[in-house]
């Protein structure tokens, strides 16, 4: 079993806090584990990222995947695991970057927009696929992808999701989702946060339950 299962099942809903600073992250991500939420991701765009990180591990790290977003190079994924990452989440399809995480014992979360890269991440060992950017690869899109795809492998479309739009990717076979600035915007408090997981958490709990 993947080590990213046992968080999925927990919640597969992924936090990524993008311009998140690192005086703030321990409160957002104590918020969103009180909303239930297991993974928690700090692109490395953001302020700081691996003094986030490390904050994360030291705080959390022993209940929640937290890790990296935006991984671009292979090198970054040594840089995340030595503050404590456990999750290198990429924007693009390098199976030299799944293939470092792998052997530094992270989980690895590439980006993928055709079969062909979802094949071929896949083969370089990914935990998870993310479908990105999912505003270009609407519900029909996955549908088709998930047809010839392993049941099993995890996808989770990232990119513009909200409360709203979860519905027909869940149809089409989505896993859970990465939740970006509608969940988490630099500046947000942690109240604020949490009401944003909570409606988050509210709009899946819905999709998810027995019909």
């Amino acid at each position: 079993m993947s080590a990213l299962a046992p968080y999925l099942a927990r919640c597969p809903l992924v936090a990524i806090l993008r311009g998140v600073t690192p005086d703030a992250v321990v409160d957002i991500a104590l918020a969103l584990e009180g909303e239930g939420f297991a993974i928690v991701e700090v692109p490395l765009n953001s302020p700081r990222p691996l003094d986030s990180i490390a904050r994360l591990a030291e705080a959390v790290g022993d209940r929640l995947l937290v890790g990296a977003g935006t991984v671009i190079e292979p090198d970054s994924v040594n840089d995340v695991v030595a503050v404590g990452g456990r999750l290198i989440v990429m924007p693009h399809a390098d199976a030299a970057v799944v293939e470092r995480a792998k052997s530094r014992d992270a989980v690895a979360v590439p980006g993928f927009a055709t079969p062909g890269e979802a094949f071929a991440m896949l083969r370089a060992g990914a935990d998870a696929l993310k479908l990105f950017p999912a505003e270009g690869a609407p519900p029909p899109v996955l549908k088709a992808m998930r047809a010839v795809l392993p049941k099993q492998a995890p996808i989770l479309p990232v990119g513009g999701i909200t409360p709203e739009t979860m519905a027909g990717y869940v149809a089409a076979g989505a896993t859970g989702f990465g939740l970006g600035s509608a969940l988490y915007k630099p500046g947000d408090t942690a109240a604020a946060v949490a009401e944003k997981a909570k409606s988050f958490q509210a709009a899946w709990a819905k999709l998810s339950s027995p019909s």
